[in-house]
């Protein structure tokens, strides 16, 4: 198991093209089917997205990050009188002027 992801790191890590590491992806995907059959169902579900990684090089991690704050504020503001409440507390955590 612990090959099998070091060699999913290393796919990620040095695939440069979509179409090679659709392959690389492809063989690692069959190799992990006994290991890691959750793992293996939520990429083929996601292929697309996980494909685009190999052009782009960039994730949707900060903009999850990012909404996932914001989520955590809006519950610990709950029963704020006024949403500029909620914006200028919004705004101070990510140090913005208002």
């Amino acid at each position: 198991m612990h090959e099998l992801k070091e060699k999913i790191r290393i796919i990620f890590n040095k695939t440069d093209n979509w179409l090679t590491g659709l392959f690389k992806l492809g063989i690692w995907l069959l190799r992990a089917k006994e290991h890691f059959p959750v793992s293996q169902k939520t990429i083929i579900r996601w292929l697309d997205e996980v494909v685009a990684y190999f052009d782009n090089g960039i994730t949707s991690g900060v903009v999850e990050g990012i909404n996932n704050k914001l989520k955590l504020i809006k519950r610990s503001g709950y029963g704020f009188r006024k949403f500029d409440n909620l914006r200028v507390r919004c705004l101070l955590h990510w140090n913005f002027n208002y």
